[in-house]
């Protein structure tokens, strides 16, 4: 009945959207598109940085996931099914499964960059953290 995909608008993401799409055409689910974004940490520095830097960096942040995620459900609603936007707070991982679980999802499906070796233990993998403590099945989908 409904499909999260969480992205973070790269081709990792996109090809995954193109596959929750079809699974969502084919079984007349909802698709809700969710994109988390994670609150700025001030960084230590030599030079004072004020408040309204980080309020403005946070507000351009949040008015760009806004147009792409409107993009994207635009995209889906062309496709014809039922879709919307969901924006949640928060690491990538945490909020894909706070969403799932509070949006009562059957089934995630996201995209993975296929990172391996050192790229995995440095920037680790946002699915795995998914696959392992999400509540409902997750597909993953390879980047192109």
């Amino acid at each position: 009945r409904r499909i999260l995909h969480p992205t973070d608008f790269s081709s990792a993401s996109r090809a995954a959207f193109d596959r929750a799409l079809a699974m969502c055409r084919d079984s007349r689910a909802e698709l809700v598109i969710l994109h988390a974004l994670a609150p700025i940490v001030p960084m230590m520095g030599e030079g004072y940085v004020p408040p309204q830097t980080y309020e403005a960096i946070d507000a351009a942040a949040r008015q760009d996931a806004q147009r792409k995620l409107d993009a994207l459900v635009a995209a889906a609603r062309r496709a014809r099914p039922r879709a919307r936007a969901h924006n949640g707070e928060g690491p990538a991982h945490e909020g894909s499964v706070r969403a799932a679980k509070r949006l009562r999802a059957d089934l995630i499906v996201m995209g993975t960059h296929g990172r391996s070796g050192l790229a995995r233990l440095f920037v680790g993998s946002v699915a795995s953290r998914v696959v392992s403590a999400a509540l409902c099945p997750v597909m993953t989908v390879r980047g192109r």
